[in-house]
């Protein structure tokens, strides 16, 4: 289903994303950071429903339609490593910095650290080209709340 976009988004040289393709790619990858511990709960989804709705201003019908996409998406991507370097490359750093504070809001939602979803989560931040230090500051703001 999702061949294309994803050809697009692996290539060495992929072109911008646009805004639909953004919003696509980083929930689907806020559903793989949630599905990193194998078990995607609905703590965790409905995180990811209302960072989808604030951050992309959505209604309620076209946020599940991007979060029916984006987890089949996720099913279909390539390994984390191509595919979150697709995003740096396309997301300005500022961004990326918000991704980071969505991916730990996704982390902390089920009210427990994984080291899966700790793993994953260094992984990306280091695929996105985020400093150890923003991330964890990020992760302290969305812990503070």
């Amino acid at each position: 289903m999702f061949a294309d976009f994803l050809t697009r988004l692996v290539r060495p040289d992929p072109a911008p994303l646009t805004e639909l393709d953004a919003q696509l790619a980083l929930t689907a990858l806020l559903v793989r950071v949630a599905q990193s511990d194998g078990v995607y709960a609905a703590s965790e989804r409905e995180v990811i429903r209302q960072i989808a709705q604030t951050r992309y201003g959505l209604d309620a019908a076209a946020t599940t339609d991007l979060l029916t996409r984006a987890e089949q998406l996720e099913a279909e991507a390539p390994d984390t490593v191509r595919f979150t370097r697709a995003i740096k490359d396309s997301v300005a750093y500022e961004d990326r910095l918000g991704v980071i504070e969505a991916l730990w809001s996704v982390v902390l939602a089920d009210g427990s650290r994984d080291p899966e979803e700790d793993a994953l989560l260094r992984l990306a931040s280091s695929l996105l080209g985020i400093t150890d230090q923003d991330s964890n500051a990020a992760r302290l703001r969305v812990a503070r709340g």
